[in-house]
C-alpha cells in the first residue's frame, strides 16, 4: 500500500472519528487508491442517500464533492485540509438507487500557498459520468500543520514528516 493511500485513509479516519457530518452521511465510503493529487472512492447507495423520487440526492453529491475534494488535498500530504470557499456540482444523469455503487475520482487540479482547487467526477458502475463537482479550499494556515508530510513523486514513500 502506498504512503499516500495510508495517509489519506488516516485523514479519512480522523473525519469519521470526529463523529460529525461525514460519519453520519457516508460512513461506508471506501478509499481504493491514492497517489498525490488523485484519489479513487466508492460508496454503496443507502436509502438515506436518496431524494423523494428514489435516486441519489443532489445534496449527497455536493457533500461528497466537499469531503472528497478535501481528501484529494490530503493525498498531497496535508493532514488539515483547509476550509471551503466555494463548492458546486453539475448533474448529468441519475446517479443511482439503493444498492447501487457510486464511484468517484477526486483530483487536485491546482494548489498554491493559499488556495487549492479540486474536481470530483462521479460515475455509475457502467463507468458513465453521472455528475461532477468542483471545490475550492483555503489552505493557507493548514499548510504549516505539524502532521503534514511530503511524499515521493509517486506517493510510495514519505520523504519528510512522520512515517506511520
Amino acid at each position: 500500500m502506498s504512503a499516500s493511500l495510508r495517509f489519506t485513509r488516516r485523514v479519512w479516519k480522523s473525519f469519521i472519528d470526529n463523529k460529525g457530518h461525514d460519519a453520519q452521511c457516508f460512513p461506508n465510503l471506501v478509499i481504493h487508491h491514492a497517489v498525490p493529487g488523485t484519489v479513487d472512492f466508492s460508496l454503496k447507495i443507502e436509502p438515506s442517500n436518496l431524494n423523494r423520487v428514489g435516486t441519489v440526492h443532489g445534496g449527497l453529491i455536493l457533500s461528497l464533492t466537499d469531503t472528497l475534494g478535501s481528501l484529494a488535498v490530503a493525498s498531497k500530504g496535508h493532514f488539515m485540509t483547509g476550509v471551503s470557499t466555494d463548492v458546486g456540482a453539475s448533474f448529468v444523469r441519475p446517479a443511482g438507487r439503493t444498492g447501487d455503487t457510486l464511484h468517484a475520482r477526486a483530483t487536485l487540479t491546482a494548489m498554491g500557498r493559499s488556495l487549492a482547487y479540486t474536481r470530483v467526477d462521479f460515475t455509475n458502475p457502467a463507468g458513465e459520468l453521472v455528475a461532477y463537482g468542483y471545490h475550492t479550499k483555503y489552505v493557507g494556515k493548514s499548510s504549516s500543520d505539524p502532521n503534514n508530510v511530503k511524499f515521493s513523486e509517486d506517493g510510495e514513500q514519505v520523504i519528510e514528516g512522520e512515517r506511520r
